[in-house]
């Protein structure tokens, strides 16, 4: 037990303050903080069965036991990666678990049939015709992980950062193994455990710019970023949902957050470079565009449009544009509101709703 602390006494360490700061975290819901906490034990578990494993390794003792830990060693690193993506990102279902649990049943049967790895009566390690199937599977969610937090971001320095900082600690999990073998595997759960908690802590930094719920940049981060550099200010999109009050009346606040949470990954889906969204109010929301054609801006509503036409949900859409920074910020967000209202008005005047009720 002591040489087990005294090997692992950074990853203790990590994962005690990453729990306390989960602890007395204002600014993640109880859905996620669980989800965080059950990586937290996985992989404080993991280094247990890893530090066993390789004891009796040196120890040349106790093969049956030793080809069950390893079973369950390649069975938790893509449990843990998929762990990691069912956290980080929003609205992920169950069967994002399903390689995970094919391999691991594949793993299991490796323990009787070699065709993942076997270990011979004199302790040697071998691989089996699919022994670098747990790699691929890891890989596999290490590369949906990352291309859904690019997709996802909103093209900032502070966000692209921590993005590449966890890019980097999930690719050395799958590459380390080959370069270093046995010396990489003692490091893997304390270089998971600590991209994790300096994730989590640049996330907390981001909030002072970014919308809780929705992920988008937040108001004040819209009139922040409409100073900064406003010669490059080529076009404002104003965007309102429809509806909002009555879904709220009608089926609870819950589902009127979660429409918001859709719209605003449509918006995120539809971006492209030099494209900012913000969620400035409660169903309002703006795009800044820096240096874009009006064709960039047209099709930028366009795929919005079509997003939000795969939703049980609606939105109105108004846009302005300047030539050279002509007009001025403000000038422009008069504008695009305008066209927007206009929108919203024959959205109900069609619905023969009234507007003020919606």
């Amino acid at each position: 037990m002591l040489d087990y602390i005294l090997q692992n006494w950074v990853l203790i360490l990590v994962l005690l303050a990453f729990s306390i700061t989960l602890r007395y975290t204002v600014f993640m819901d109880a859905v996620t903080i669980r989800r965080i906490y059950v990586l937290i034990v996985g992989i404080f578990l993991l280094s247990i069965v890893v530090y066993l494993e390789f004891l009796l390794a040196e120890q040349g003792t106790g093969r049956k036991l030793r080809v069950v830990l390893m079973a369950i060693r390649y069975s938790a690193t893509p449990f843990i990666v998929a762990q990691v993506l069912f956290t980080l990102i929003k609205r992920q279902r169950w069967f994002l678990f399903v390689p995970a649990i094919v391999l691991a049943v594949i793993d299991f049967i490796s323990i009787f049939t070699g065709i993942v790895f076997h270990i011979d009566e004199a302790g040697v390690f071998s691989r089996g015709p699919l022994g670098f199937l747990p790699y691929f599977v890891a890989g596999l969610y290490c590369f949906l992980l990352l291309y859904i937090l690019f997709r996802r971001c909103n093209r900032q320095a502070v966000e692209i950062i921590p993005i590449v900082f966890l890019s980097l600690a999930l690719l050395s999990g799958l590459l380390f193994p080959f370069v270093f073998g046995k010396a990489y595997a003692n490091i893997f759960c304390p270089t998971i455990a600590i991209a994790l908690f300096v994730y989590y802590e640049f996330q907390i930094l981001q909030l002072t710019k970014k919308d809780s719920l929705t992920g988008l940049l937040n108001r004040h981060a819209f009139y922040a970023d409409l100073a900064t550099n406003p010669e490059d200010l080529s076009a404002l999109v104003s965007i309102d949902m429809n509806g909002l009050k009555t879904i709220n009346d009608t089926e609870g606040h819950a589902a009127g957050d979660n429409a918001l949470v859709t719209l605003a990954l449509c918006f995120q889906r539809a971006l492209k470079r030099r494209q900012l969204a913000y969620r400035v109010g409660g169903d309002e929301f703006v795009i800044i565009c820096h240096r874009c054609t009006h064709d960039e801006v047209t099709q930028l509503v366009e795929r919005i449009r079509r997003n939000v036409a795969e939703t049980p949900y609606s939105c109105s859409i108004g846009y302005s544009e300047t030539a050279d920074g002509a007009k001025s910020a403000d000038a422009l967000l008069k504008e695009s509101d305008e066209m927007m209202y206009a929108e919203k008005a024959r959205h109900y005047a069609a619905a023969g709703l009234d507007r003020r009720k919606q």
